[in-house]
């Protein structure tokens, strides 16, 4: 059963899209509910896993192994462990949700936009499951060109740069990762265990690298998922990206794309190259520390309300990388609940502002005022979305953001509290700016008569709001159960890279550890 929900999770997104190509151009309410049909029947068959998923066992689960190209060793290899079910599920809740943002907005070439947006879900699908490299490569590719499309094609005024923009950072990324892939394929040649692409014989090769050779493969991945974070200072195409990006296609960024980049680098950073990962925490932890600090400073000064969230994405990702470079049980677990928080949170944000951009065709926060009078059921909405990034305990953004600095302030691989203590700054600057956005938007001084006369929500943005509502407040208290789901596979990973390194880095390792310690 859990191979089935597996399988079907990953390919009811195509087969959506396959189905609407099939529908006349003419017919554009057919094309939004197959759309939407297709995406919840994904959602509700990748629930299927839960009950399958045996959370005590850190090891890959609901395995796959398909030959693909037998003289590479590259196969279908799909399967989910902790960390990655909850993303996949992640995404299969957002994407329905993005889907419905989109009903009102996208009024041209309908049929193409939600063909491109179900690709993109199944890209995004595929990253989480991929246990082989080149596989992994593959859908990380294909996530690419829907993107750039629905950027360049539905975006504002600017969507062309942005689009460029987004393309070019990411394909400088990709082409470092495919270089790194296929240097790993031959190191397993050179080894005498022949050329490989699954992740599970790379894994326990990855050790066994001498040192000068893994610091540069190390990099060749972190490069990639570091610009994907986007980490400071990698960072300028996400503004551009989020204020030029439909509604819709913020909500999947801000959900989902960005943690393709947290999760590449537990999985394949952490995975791989446990050595270098403990030699070159410190100098990431710098940059996740000014990426905390510096979009919050730079979201402080924003006048477009959408910009300013897109800012406070670099900021809360900060404390994602942050935890997972603490390499510790809690601050890879908070970094993993974080990333879940962050895809609740943040995408409600982007609605709020997709709403009152649908009314008023502008996101200059000089050109609101008193919205909670004409909208009251929306400011209550909006207020949950904007408690739950500030990290309102009773909220879902406290618990991750408790957890990483926690794991930074006992850290024995970075051994400084200063990570810790100047990141909780952040915590503070995002209580600055989103509270004095939120009093300035809603309870400002209303002056222009535009405002008078908004309607409050209607049924549709009811059922994108509300679950990422009723989420966020049943994480932010009673967050166990999410948690037990990634703490065998967390605690896992975290052992497999503090273990005690070889005598000499430079030497090889004569032993494979463990299978199931590669989870």
């Amino acid at each position: 059963m859990g191979v089935s929900a597996l399988l079907a999770t990953l390919f009811g997104p195509l087969l959506g899209a396959i189905a609407i190509l099939f529908i006349h151009r003419d017919q554009a309410t057919a094309i939004k509910r197959t759309a939407l049909v297709f995406s919840c029947l994904t959602f509700l068959l990748s629930l299927f896993m839960i009950p399958e998923f045996d959370p005590s066992n850190s090891a890959l689960q609901f395995v796959i192994d398909q030959p693909w190209i037998p003289s590479l060793d590259a196969g279908f290899r799909l399967g989910v462990d902790g960390i990655a079910l909850p993303l996949v599920l992640l995404t299969t809740l957002i994407m329905p949700i993005a889907l419905l943002a989109s009903y009102e907005p996208i009024s041209k070439s309908i049929k193409e936009y939600y063909v491109l947006m179900l690709l993109l879900q199944f890209g995004m699908t595929g990253v989480f499951m991929a246990w082989d490299t080149f596989l992994f490569y593959v859908f990380w590719e294909l996530i690419l060109i829907p993107m750039y499309f629905i950027i360049g094609i539905w975006g504002g005024k600017d969507r062309i740069y942005a689009a460029i923009k987004f393309f070019l950072y990411t394909l400088v990324g990709s082409l470092l990762m495919l270089l790194a892939i296929v240097w790993l394929g031959l190191e397993s040649q050179w080894a005498g265990h022949g050329f490989t692409a699954d992740l599970t014989k790379l894994q326990a090769i990855g050790s066994q690298i001498a040192f000068d050779k893994q610091q540069l493969l190390f990099w060749a991945f972190a490069i990639s998922f570091l610009i994907k974070v986007p980490l400071f200072p990698l960072h300028t195409w996400l503004p551009d990206a989020h204020v030029q990006a439909p509604t819709a296609g913020s909500v999947i960024l801000a959900g989902v794309l960005l943690k393709l980049g947290t999760y590449g680098l537990i999985r394949f950073n952490l995975g791989l190259f446990p050595q270098a990962s403990v030699h070159f925490a410190h100098l990431i932890s710098v940059f996740a520390v000014i990426g905390i600090v510096y979009g919050a400073l730079v979201a402080m000064v924003q006048t477009d309300i959408k910009k300013l969230v897109a800012y406070s994405s670099v900021s809360h990702l900060g404390f994602v990388v942050l935890g997972i470079f603490s390499v510790t049980t809690e601050g890879v677990q908070g970094a993993v609940l974080q990333m879940i928080n962050h895809g609740i949170s943040t995408p409600m944000l982007f609605l709020c502002v997709g709403v009152l951009y649908e009314r008023r065709h502008t996101r200059e926060i000089a050109d609101y005022g008193g919205i909670t009078k004409v909208m009251p059921k929306f400011a209550v909405l909006f207020a949950i979305a904007m408690f739950a990034s500030v990290g309102l305990p009773g909220l879902n953004g406290f618990i991750g953001e408790f957890l990483t600095l926690l794991g930074a302030f006992k850290s024995p691989v970075l051994n400084n509290w200063t990570y810790a203590i100047v990141s909780a700054s952040g915590v503070i600057f995002a209580a600055v700016y989103l509270l004095w956005m939120f009093q300035r938007v809603m309870f400002g001084t209303n002056d222009n008569a535009e405002n008078h006369y908004l309607r409050d929500l209607n049924r549709s943005e009811y059922w994108q709001l509300v679950p990422l509502a009723l989420l966020a407040i049943w994480i932010g208290v009673q967050p166990g159960p999410l948690m037990k789901f990634s703490e065998q596979s967390v605690t896992a990973v975290v052992k497999w890279v503090q273990k005690p390194a070889p005598e000499s880095l430079t030497i090889k390792v004569n032993h494979a550890p463990h299978a199931e310690a590669h989870h």
